[in-house]
């Protein structure tokens, strides 16, 4: 094969760790990411909903392919535009993008084509209070209740009482509109599993299982967030687990996109709920999972840029996909306030203490007259790799403790109940 200038899209911790594996292929000229951050290498500032000036970049700088990171970009058709130059892209297109942009056409989908997943009632605008009660009472006031397009992780709400079903509504009302388009779903409970891959749109290659924590506080309470850590691989996930996956899920899926000629070229992540050990499928994402890639791109050993490569040709078959034998944790470190109000341009310290074991992957910072400083909510990705759990997670919370901004918050809980 020969070697190509990359482009990564997108600024967040995910973003960071796909530049980083994907600069270490033999393949790479060069990796930019556009806009990036102050910590990824490389980084350009252009903005991603501007696609002529992304592909004026592009041709100036003899760009061959742009690998997507954020569902955002993908659901506007940065896929779709550039498909139609000469210059490669890895992601889906639109088409496949309803996958994760609407969870009704999600849903629908999942049905038509036997994925195992909750039994669900869709409101389309226009519907009534009763149309609500209706799907509330199908459900005996244990439901989650989900907006139907993009919200950034935070459109999902798990309701088990009357009060907790208000004030979901109340909160969708507020951020999407009266009319917004919902799924309401059966509350299924259990420990939730990430299954992330690369697809060509017939076979699929699976990054090892790993589990991300959504809840901002210890013990999973508190709001839905972004992701506040995560870790790879996942005790409960025995081989059990994971046939069942791939019969019940992934391979219905994939049968599926083939039956309705959904052109699918890029990662797919399956999030699986194990309820009463069985395992549902609760939703699709057509991009890596953010934390989960930061764990899973350094748990893999074998080149990413080649096997991208190999998928765009339609032959994901030639690629092998090596796992490292270790364990990965991550551990997000927020802004205080986060997924709220917050304040940005903090001044960062600590790094140049960190262990060689450690990675640090930046998900929101800056620049700052020359200081490095916070620029959003999650804003650093502490990873560490261990022969076990236990090192690992140790590895990663002694990084955290050398790190210091205001206001700075974390989950010390990263995992617990994983050790081996």
């Amino acid at each position: 094969m020969k070697t190509c200038k990359v482009v990564v899209l997108g600024s967040g911790g995910r973003e960071h760790a796909l530049s980083w594996k994907l600069s270490q292929s033999s393949l790479a000229e060069i990796v930019y990411t556009i806009p990036g951050n102050a910590g990824i290498p490389n980084s350009v500032n252009i903005p991603l909903n501007d696609f002529s000036e992304l592909h004026a970049f592009c041709l100036e700088n003899s760009i061959s392919l742009i690998v997507v990171g954020p569902e955002s970009v993908l659901s506007q058709g940065i896929s779709d535009f550039f498909r139609k130059t000469d210059i490669r892209v890895w992601g889906p297109g639109t088409s496949a993008a309803r996958l994760e942009s609407s969870k009704i056409f999600s849903k629908q989908f999942m049905s038509r084509n036997n994925v195992t997943t909750a039994q669900f009632i869709k409101l389309s605008s226009p519907y009534s209070r009763a149309d609500i009660e209706n799907a509330v009472n199908c459900f005996h006031e244990r439901v989650v209740i989900k907006y139907d397009g993009l919200a950034a992780g935070k459109g999902v709400f798990v309701c088990s009482s009357k009060k907790e079903i208000d004030s979901a509504l109340e909160q969708i009302k507020e951020k999407f509109g009266s009319d917004a388009p919902l799924v309401f779903e059966q509350l299924l409970v259990g420990p939730e599993l990430s299954f992330i891959g690369m697809t060509d749109g017939k076979t699929i290659k699976l990054f090892p299982e790993a589990q991300d924590h959504k809840r901002l506080l210890d013990g999973d309470a508190g709001p839905n967030t972004g992701g506040m850590g995560a870790y790879t691989p996942v005790k409960i996930c025995t081989e059990e687990v994971r046939r069942e996956v791939f019969a019940s899920i992934i391979e219905p899926t994939l049968v599926g996109l083939q039956k309705e000629q959904i052109d699918y070229k890029g990662f797919i992540y399956f999030g699986v709920l194990l309820h009463e050990g069985k395992p549902y499928l609760l939703e699709y994402n057509v991009r890596l999972g953010d934390p989960e890639a930061e764990v899973l791109l350094p748990a893999l050993s074998s080149d990413l840029l080649e096997a991208i490569l190999w998928a765009l040709e339609g032959k994901l078959t030639e690629v092998d996909f090596v796992i490292r034998n270790e364990h990965f944790v991550d551990i997000v470190l927020c802004s205080g306030g986060y997924p709220d109000e917050y304040k940005t341009g903090l001044e960062i310290t600590g790094l140049h203490s960190i262990p060689e074991e450690v990675i640090v992957f930046h998900s929101a910072t800056v620049l700052k007259n020359g200081t490095l400083s916070t620029n959003g909510g999650r804003v650093l990705n502490i990873v560490a790799r261990g022969k076990d759990f236990s090192a690992a997670k140790n590895a990663a919370y002694r990084a955290c403790h050398a790190i210091s901004f205001e206001g700075m918050h974390y989950r010390k809980d990263i995992g617990a109940g994983n050790s081996q």
